[in-house]
């Protein structure tokens, strides 16, 4: 599915946006995402949308996503415009396929997700565009444990309902925020504990808290199953409370 994060308080700006260009003036990228889903055995819920945000941060801190790595350019100009993300789904030969283009396969618990390059919204590779968005909906099998509460918690909204996709990205999104807030010390603690995060509904009590806490909050811009502006995940990591 795809999503976008479009400007809200206290989301922080792109650290690349250009300060006298418009972001919806900006040439649009988009981060595209393919999850791995046989038909036999798709991973959970919880477990796709962890590893999601954890591709997310990888791709974010690979070396040829900074400096003058081979991704940089196309990380900057993703970012200076909105962060848009898609997330599709490929099974078989499609994921072998989608598996040999460039790019950083991350895995779960049983959940794998291939993070690629940024691409311009018309220019995706084609083993990619003939990807499906649709189709993406995973259940989990228990309920998810209670998260660690020392460490980085995506809280996802008790009253928004998005497909696996949809929540995929936005989880995606509320990872990238909490990144762009860190110090340098804080990115790299982060990363070299390998990215974890929890991924969790909050209850509706806790949710008006978590909105109104001052941590990165990340709203959607309606293009696709939700209202425009409908806020959907709070990025709650330790060093940002």
């Amino acid at each position: 599915m795809s999503s976008e994060n479009p400007t809200t308080a206290p989301v922080p700006e792109s650290p690349f946006q250009h300060r006298n260009e418009a972001r919806d003036e900006a040439p649009q990228y988009v981060l595209p995402l393919v999850v791995h889903l046989e038909k036999t055995a798709p991973p959970a819920r919880t477990d796709a949308l962890e590893t999601a945000a954890r591709a997310v941060l990888v791709m974010l801190s690979d070396p040829r996503s900074l400096d003058d790595g081979e991704w940089a350019e196309a990380m900057r100009d993703w970012q200076d415009a909105r962060i848009r993300k898609v997330v599709r789904r490929a099974r078989g030969a499609e994921w072998r396929k989608a598996s040999a283009l460039p790019g950083i396969t991350v895995t779960g618990k049983a959940a794998e997700v291939r993070v690629f390059p940024p691409v311009p919204l018309d220019g995706w590779p084609k083993e990619l565009a003939k990807l499906q968005v649709s189709g993406t909906d995973l259940d989990d099998p228990e309920p998810p444990t209670a998260p660690d509460p020392s460490g980085p918690v995506l809280w996802m909204s008790p009253d928004v309902d998005m497909s696996a996709g949809k929540a995929m990205a936005q989880a995606g999104h509320g990872a990238q925020l909490a990144w762009w807030e860190l110090s340098d010390a804080e990115r790299d603690k982060w990363r070299e504990a390998g990215f974890p995060l929890s991924v969790r509904t909050a209850s509706r009590e806790h949710w008006a808290a978590l909105t109104t806490s001052g941590l990165p909050v990340v709203r959607d811009a309606g293009f696709t199953e939700i209202a425009p502006g409908s806020c959907t995940v709070v990025a709650d990591h330790p060093a940002l409370r």
